[in-house]
């Protein structure tokens, strides 16, 4: 269990959630496990739930609580609300930001700098973990090269100019990914990004990785009453989650790249874990992907320290944070949305 921002997140499978008094009861079989007063909650998130009682649902709908839950790995599974005041409201505020480019851009530019922030601090702990393996003085270059385009889009208000400076700093940052492949060099390499289809071993985890990535944000972006499927920076498109496209660019190196590397330089994927198809397109086995999917809930579950919050929580629930975070700056109660800047 972890209580952040007002929400209690439930993260211990097969518990019951029950109403007692004006606290809500948290069990496993005959054991209580917790009793936390509602009176100061917005909302209850639980993942992997064996239920919640009625009496709990009627008392948080009725107290305008957002009861929300999830699978256990993260699939927004179903929202239980009261009557339509606070998701309404938040959701036209929502709506009418997309609308507008300026105000757009002034969202989606923290987006952006979160982005590059932590792609530059990727590449300055490979200069400082192996300054022997890399070329130091290329990855400083585009560090500061980095750096420069951070100031640029912190005063942007243009999103065609924002997409601009994120494709100048995706390049220099794609530059040196191949030089962060340490191990099996053979049969792990990058190129360039290839997406339909992906064409060699890295791009086909980097893809299933991104694909795992939106889930979990789109997952976390409806939890918190948001439309995941109205963006800042992409653009409406039926059947595109743009908004969590959005919000995991923030989390694209600093957990999504970081995670597939790891898996090849520890070792724990192979070449015998991949197929190349007539067409040239690189999939993983049926194997494969179980060990993948297992790795990626082990990495979810590993504790950081959130660098707005000061708090710790695991990496699954920092796209929670973020949502949250956004909802109150769109509420008005942030003067800004809080970038995650990890490091």
């Amino acid at each position: 269990m972890k209580k952040l921002l007002n929400t209690l997140y439930v993260t211990q499978p097969d518990v019951y959630l029950s109403l007692n008094g004006e606290n809500v009861v948290i069990q496993k079989e005959d054991e209580k496990l917790a009793r936390i007063p509602l009176h100061n909650l917005e909302a209850i998130t639980t993942f992997g739930y064996t239920g919640a009682s009625p009496a709990l649902m009627g008392y948080c709908a009725d107290k305008n609580i957002s009861l929300t839950f999830f699978t256990r790995n993260g699939r927004f599974l179903a929202r239980v609300t009261g009557e339509s005041k606070g998701n309404v409201v938040l959701r036209k505020i929502q709506y009418r930001i997309s609308d507008n480019e300026v105000l757009s851009a002034k969202v989606a530019r923290n987006f952006i700098v979160s982005k590059i922030y932590n792609n530059k601090w990727i590449i300055e702990r490979m200069t400082r973990d192996y300054p022997l393996r890399v070329d130091v003085t290329k990855f400083k270059a585009v560090s500061q090269y980095l750096s420069a385009i951070i100031r640029e889009v912190r005063k942007c208000e243009d999103l065609e100019m924002l997409r601009g400076w994120e494709g100048q700093a995706a390049l220099g940052y794609n530059k040196l990914f191949d030089q962060m492949i340490l191990q099996q060099k053979e049969d792990f390499f990058f190129h360039s990004r290839s997406r339909r289809p992906p064409l060699d071993n890295v791009n086909a985890m980097l893809s299933f990785s991104y694909s795992l990535l939106a889930n979990d944000t789109a997952a976390a972006i409806e939890g918190v009453g948001l439309d995941a499927y109205v963006g800042f920076l992409h653009r409406d498109r039926p059947g595109r989650p743009s908004l969590a496209l959005d919000m995991m660019e923030e989390l694209r190196g600093a957990f999504a790249d970081r995670f597939v590397l790891s898996l090849v330089n520890k070792k724990i994927m192979n070449k015998d874990d991949f197929l190349k198809k007539e067409n040239g397109a690189v999939i993983m086995t049926d194997e494969a992907r179980k060990k993948f999917l297992s790795e990626w809930q082990a990495r979810k579950q590993e504790q950081i320290t959130h660098p707005y919050l000061g708090e710790k929580i695991s990496w699954g629930l920092v796209p929670h944070a973020q949502a949250i975070l956004l909802a109150r700056y769109l509420r008005e109660d942030l003067d800004e949305y809080p970038p995650f800047f990890w490091k």
